[in-house]
């Protein structure tokens, strides 16, 4: 594996912690998200509207407004794409522990 491994869809902090909670749960909701990423409405909003555009993760949102609700779930692409990147950032982080011994 090699830096060009690495997916810069998932790459970003946001979208990558995003993700490994996804990867860890069923599906979640937009408050949980929101909360334990610690950012705005509309910052989550962005991050996982670029990750369903790529297709790692689907989005349903039912009603509108203040009684409506949204949740997240990572798509079975968006798993395997998540595993390969980390994957990637082990082997890259292990290559430069050798590197600086």
């Amino acid at each position: 594996m090699s830096i060009a491994d690495l997916d810069p869809v998932i790459h970003a902090p946001k979208r990558l912690g995003a993700m490994a909670m996804l990867d860890s749960v069923h599906n979640a909701d937009f408050a949980f998200l929101r909360d334990h990423l610690g950012v705005c409405d509309s910052d989550l909003s962005k991050q996982m509207a670029a990750l369903e555009k790529a297709g790692y993760v689907s989005i349903k949102q039912v009603g509108h407004g203040r009684s409506g609700s949204t949740t997240f779930k990572i798509t079975r692409s968006g798993s395997k794409a998540l595993k390969k990147h980390i994957a990637a950032l082990n082997e890259l982080v292990g290559e430069a522990a050798t590197i600086t011994q």
